[in-house]
């Protein structure tokens, strides 16, 4: 006897080329996702789904929201597309306003819009080496990541990220180079909120500009919290430090909130959360609750005034996207920021936090978790890897977790969760139980 329901009819599989999937593994046994509202899924067998990671870190204020849907409609109605070069449309203007009100830092208030998250780091890259150039500083070339960095797949994005399995089949741009990433499993395991041990790790950028030299440097991006990796939370003092240190050699530093922005950690932004502001902040995911595809980039007036320079009629910054601005996108975005501030989901983090890294982290005892990190709404579970098949226990979790309800992510032998801002006491019990089950069984 079936135990599912019957399934839906389902197209073929074979045309779509599945982006960071193991195409062949997943179309043997595919798990199809058909309709969303509030904090659950739904599969194409009718099952519920819990969705423990706001789909891919950024249904923040959960699915299915009417407000979202009517916006885009009415844009749709009203103006479907218009071009953003030499050309403008009100709701961006409108929409890139509203973004500056809540400006991380309360400083970074001037914002170009992109198309993702990967966008958004290229984006980013570009304006740092230009405004280099402007102030007369073009020697200064060279990008800093950092080691297990994230900042999405674009040539930049790869080039200054640290994730090996991205990097391995393409050619990367020249002159970039990494700081050491934070992860101190044997000084830092089972910690809520920041370690103690690590600030001293920032200080990897002097032994960068003794290397390399300063007037070389052009900017330094890391994640406040690196997510994709597997939840990697900054030591105390060291994002502080990081900031001194470029400051002092002239050099920008780039935060990468795609995952942290639009309150993850129970703030507006990390930049609020950490109280260090950077020079430039790449967001995308939460800026219109993932439904419509879009990124920003905030950047300080230091910044954007520095390249306002030169004949009344020049073109400023040579860079842009087709769908910059797109105007259904920003009616989206619109929607978005109006809901999270009647309900307050850019801090609501802070009331359910407590809650949530005590569930997390009582499943210290469960077999082979060796490590369980939290902060704000995310919690990162690492466990002891199979013997000679590194990931393999974590995906076994990851599709047990489906098969009986709820939505997990895993990266490695790392398990991440990030469930929308509207996650209520009985969400997270539900999910720690769960996930607690999964663990035991894979076992």
């Amino acid at each position: 006897m079936n135990a599912h329901p019957p399934r839906l009819n389902r197209p073929s599989l074979d045309a779509y080329w599945m982006p960071f999937t193991a195409n062949r593994q997943f179309k043997a046994a595919p798990r199809l996702l058909v309709s969303a509202e509030g904090m659950h899924y739904t599969a194409d067998d009718g099952r519920e789904v819990l969705d423990g990671t706001a789909g891919l870190w950024c249904v923040n204020a959960g699915h299915g929201r009417r407000r979202i849907a009517e916006a885009v409609e009415r844009q749709l109605s009203t103006l479907d597309y218009a071009p953003s070069f030499q050309m403008g449309h009100p709701i961006a203007f409108e929409f890139a306003e509203r973004l500056a009100a809540i400006a991380p830092g309360g400083a970074l208030d001037r914002v170009f819009f992109t198309g993702s998250g990967s966008e958004s780091v290229d984006t980013a890259l570009k304006i740092a080496l230009a405004y280099q150039r402007a102030i007369g500083q073009g020697t200064r070339t060279r990008v800093i990541g950092r080691e297990r960095g994230y900042h999405g797949v674009g040539f930049g994005g790869i080039s200054v990220g640290g994730l090996v399995n991205n990097r391995r089949m393409f050619p990367l741009l020249p002159g970039v180079d990494h700081l050491r990433h934070t992860h101190d499993l044997s000084r830092n395991a089972f910690v809520q909120g920041q370690p103690e041990h690590g600030a001293d790790l920032a200080d990897d950028l002097e032994r960068l500009v003794a290397l390399h030299g300063a007037e070389t440097i052009a900017a330094v991006i890391v994640e406040p919290v690196a997510g994709s990796t597997g939840v990697l939370v900054p030591p105390k003092g060291y994002l502080e430090r990081l900031r001194a240190i470029a400051t002092k050699h002239g050099i920008l530093l780039i935060f990468d909130e795609v995952i942290t922005g639009f309150g993850r950690l129970g703030a507006p932004f990390a930049t609020d959360y950490f109280g260090v502001t950077p020079d430039l902040i790449t967001t995308a995911k939460g800026l219109t609750n993932g439904t419509i595809p879009m990124g920003a980039v905030f950047a300080t007036r230091a910044v954007h005034d520095a390249l306002m320079h030169g004949p009344e009629g020049a073109i400023e910054l040579f860079h842009g996207y087709t769908y910059s601005g797109h105007p259904v996108a920003c009616a989206a975005g619109l929607a978005t920021l109006e809901i999270y501030e009647e309900e307050g989901l850019l801090t609501r983090t802070n009331q359910v936090q407590a809650q949530w890294h005590a569930a997390m982290h009582a499943l210290r005892d469960c077999p082979n978790v060796i490590d369980i990190r939290t902060i704000g709404l995310i919690a990162g579970i690492e466990l002891e890897p199979r013997a000679g098949k590194p990931g393999a226990r974590a995906y076994d979790v990851f599709t047990d977790c489906f098969e009986k309800g709820l939505l997990i992510r895993v990266t490695g032998d790392i398990i991440a969760l990030s469930p929308p801002l509207i996650a209520e006491a009985e969400h997270i019990d539900t999910m720690a139980s769960m996930l607690g089950e999964a663990l035991r069984r894979a076992a």
